[in-house]
């Protein structure tokens, strides 16, 4: 079943439910989800961020580095709690007895699946197709309007199957949906208390899915699920892609802010457009940190859910060098999960993943002293597969995190601040309230003082190093540009001895006799030409050495490292690979003009600037 009718015969399924039912939902932490409008589906962008997703790392390989959505992400898109209980307990081989007992659904003997098309019949949604020329709104109304006859009004005993039914189809077909026709009954030992369902951390479970379905066969681009936390996490992310539209500005959760911009070019078109965006997308309008203005109003669950916040996975430039922080991994079960397969004890089979939970998970910690451990690092393990065109783009980068990390320390001195000023003001007014209370006023304004006096120092650190950066990004800038300039004559005089090379073999082929002059003239001003060039492109190999060496004069070493430009340039710049071969090219063609004479000399070659970067 395709997306978008998963997500509307849910929704249905949902406005259907009396108002009783649906408080119990929300008290489930589910509720927000249903207060998301419907969204367009963006197959493309789906498919392109697939494409771009790393296995071995779980994690988007961008040009500039890994992404990945977070616990913060899926807390604060759709809502749902990532705090609790985990999501797990026992499979079964057969799920029978269990169906019957709480569904009074058919389940065939020895069986993990329950048809979908009677579960949906039994919240009334017998005729799910939509009619010719009905509208969405009026499709949607008309199914809520036909489950509601079905659904019990009154709590009861009726009403708990009512919800479970609902529970499982949103879970089954939605939250968790998987490819096929049918749903698993996985969840359905978790529903059977229904007063316990909101203890579970079902975003965090949630997420985890989501991994798993990238990670699947990369024969798999169709799009299933709940599709709209991808596509947002891509808009507040990557704006630069225009790919959403923000329609309505300060609604939570924010997947309700958000709505897909229309596309009417064919799907293969806008998947090429994606992945040229991709690789030429503005490294300066990558947004690591989209939260840090949003407040916490009208967003209760968010409270439980910071502790959870920065842990478990979290990623972004400040990373250790590739064997950066990965998630536990267990062998994933095989199709016989769908099917036949023996009880499983996930809590047993998945102890440790279960325990780092419970523990909320470890703080990410990076072996890099810089930034650019981890970049230099990434363009060697990804040589080849992610274009980067250069140290200028890496720079732009590590400012932008640098300028996020200052305004986040600003932020945080001003909130201790006052919470400092709260407290003396306590502490002079009702100081032995607190003393009652067992507080201690002073120890308390002692610790804040010391708080506050280290959160200055790191954003003191903090505009030292986005000074620094701002230094290395400007001298950079004037570099380029200098060799932008020599670059722009090599390949003028370049251009110049392709030309002369061929008049040269015209020559050679159809010359008269008396020609002979002209030849020799010819192979002088062509020799002299090539002299040029190869000077020209000493010149520009030059301004990248002396841009290396200036780094270390301008104290910028300690916020950028060793060389990463080098690294990132020599991995996998397509128009560096294409300027060699024409410069070998019109060699070889003016090796064959001068008819086999002397060999020139072969041009200059630096130790580490080949495909392996370097030498390092």
């Amino acid at each position: 079943m395709r997306a978008r009718v998963s997500w509307t015969l849910v929704l249905a399924a949902f406005l259907a439910l009396p108002p009783f039912q649906r408080e119990r939902v929300d008290e489930m932490g589910f509720g927000q989800i249903f207060r998301i409008e419907r969204m367009r589906v963006d197959p493309a962008l789906t498919q392109a961020l697939r494409s771009r997703w790393d296995m071995e790392a779980s994690a988007f390989a961008f040009p500039w580095g890994h992404m990945i959505p977070s616990l913060e992400d899926v807390s604060r898109i759709t809502g749902l709690r990532v705090y609790g209980r985990a999501v797990s307990g026992y499979t079964y081989p057969c799920y029978h007895d269990l169906a019957e007992r709480l569904l009074d659904l058919p389940v065939e003997r020895r069986s993990s699946l329950v048809p979908r098309v009677a579960l949906q019949e039994s919240l009334g949604l017998f005729e799910a197709g939509k009619n010719a020329g009905e509208t969405e709104d009026v499709y949607l109304e008309r199914l809520a309007r036909v489950s509601r006859r079905e659904l019990a009004s009154e709590p009861g005993p009726q009403a708990d199957l009512d919800l479970r039914r609902f529970l499982v189809l949103f879970l089954g077909r939605l939250l968790f949906a998987t490819r096929g026709d049918v749903v698993h009954c996985r969840f359905l030992p978790l529903l059977a208390d229904l007063g316990e369902v909101g203890g579970y951390a079902w975003g965090a479970a949630f997420l985890a899915h989501q991994f798993d379905g990238l990670s699947a066969s990369e024969r798999q681009m169709s799009t299933s699920g709940f599709y709209p936390f991808l596509q947002v996490w891509a808009y507040i992310h990557l704006p630069a892609l225009r790919r959403g539209e923000l329609t309505r500005p300060g609604l939570v959760p924010i997947a309700r802010r958000w709505d897909s911009r229309r596309d009417t070019r064919h799907l293969a078109d806008q998947l090429e457009h994606l992945q040229e965006a991709f690789d030429s997308y503005p490294y300066l309008d990558v947004v690591w940190q989209p939260y840090l203005g949003e407040g916490d109003e009208g967003q209760r669950w968010l409270v439980q859910a910071r502790p959870y916040f920065g842990r478990l996975r979290s990623l972004g430039l400040r990373q250790s060098v590739v064997e950066f922080p990965v998630r536990d991994r267990f062998r994933r079960p095989g199709r016989s999960f769908r099917g036949l397969h023996d009880t499983t004890d996930w809590r047993e089979r998945a102890r440790e993943q279960v325990e780092n939970w419970e523990r909320k998970g470890k703080g990410v910690r990076s072996d890099a002293t810089t930034d650019d451990a981890y970049l230099q690092a990434y363009a060697l393990k990804y040589r080849g597969k992610v274009d980067v065109t250069g140290e200028i783009a890496s720079l732009r980068a590590l400012l932008q995190s640098a300028v996020q990390d200052r305004e986040a320390a600003q932020r945080q001195v001003a909130e201790l601040r006052s919470e400092l000023e709260r407290v003396r003001g306590a502490g002079a007014g009702g100081a032995s309230s607190s003393r009652s209370a067992g507080g201690s006023p002073s120890l308390m304004e002692a610790r804040l003082a010391g708080a506050v006096l280290r959160a200055e120092e790191a954003q003191r650190h903090l505009e030292e190093r986005e000074r620094d950066l701002e230094v290395a990004h400007e001298h950079a800038m004037t570099l380029q540009s200098e060799r932008d300039q020599q670059h722009t004559r090599a390949e003028t005089a370049e251009a110049r001895v392709a030309e002369m090379t061929q008049e040269l073999a015209t020559l050679r082929v159809q010359r008269p006799p008396g020609d002979q002059e002209e030849v020799t003239r010819l192979r002088v001003e062509l020799l002299a030409q090539q002299t040029l060039a190869r000077s020209l492109q000493q010149i520009v190999t030059d301004i990248g050495r002396s841009r290396n060496r200036s780094r270390s004069g301008v104290s910028v070493s300690r916020a950028t490292g060793a060389s990463v430009g080098q690294y990132l340039v020599g991995s996998s710049s397509r128009r560096r690979n294409e300027e060699e071969e024409r410069r070998r090219q019109g060699e070889g063609s003016a090796h064959e003009g001068r008819g086999g004479g002397e060999m020139l000399p072969p041009p200059d070659r630096r130790e580490g600037s080949g495909e392996s970067g370097g030498g390092q």
